[in-house]
């Protein structure tokens, strides 16, 4: 059953996560996929707030690192229909070994029904973007979207 994304755009954080963790100084891509998909990888919401309970990840590289599949996006597969998409420069990639270097340039966002529902850091809320609106989160030549299949 596909999760009801729409329900979420224009939402701020503060709406979503129920661990106290919604600075608006923070990057909060990662936080929404991880509450949305209920990802708990690496370092987690209730960890920098010590409230709650579960929680959800926060570091984009650290998902990226765990998805059972990744690759460049217009190699996707069919299905499943729904993924991870993610942005960066395509140099802070190596598919081999799954990993995405740390940088601070580095977004990342739910591919369901054709876009690419994602946490705008600049806007403080979820927004729905196509893909190729998505790729343009940064400028350059070598920027590129990778998509991952679900950490279980």
């Amino acid at each position: 059953m596909a999760i009801k994304l729409e329900d979420y755009i224009g939402k701020h954080i503060k709406d979503i996560c129920e661990n106290g963790f919604h600075k608006e100084s923070d990057n909060h891509c990662a936080h929404f996929v991880s509450h949305v998909k209920s990802i708990q990888v690496g370092l987690l919401c209730r960890n920098m707030t010590g409230q709650g309970s579960g929680g959800a990840s926060l570091r984009v590289h650290e998902i990226f690192a765990k998805c059972p599949q990744v690759g460049v996006w217009d190699a996707r597969p069919a299905t499943p229909t729904t993924c991870l998409a993610f942005v960066t420069d395509e140099r802070n990639v190596n598919l081999a070994t799954k990993k995405m270097t740390n940088v601070p340039r580095k977004h990342i966002g739910i591919f369901q029904g054709g876009f690419v529902y994602h946490y705008s850091n600049s806007q403080n809320k979820v927004v729905k973007q196509t893909p190729e609106q998505f790729k343009r989160h940064y400028n350059g030549d070598t920027i590129a979207v990778f998509y991952g299949t679900f950490p279980m």
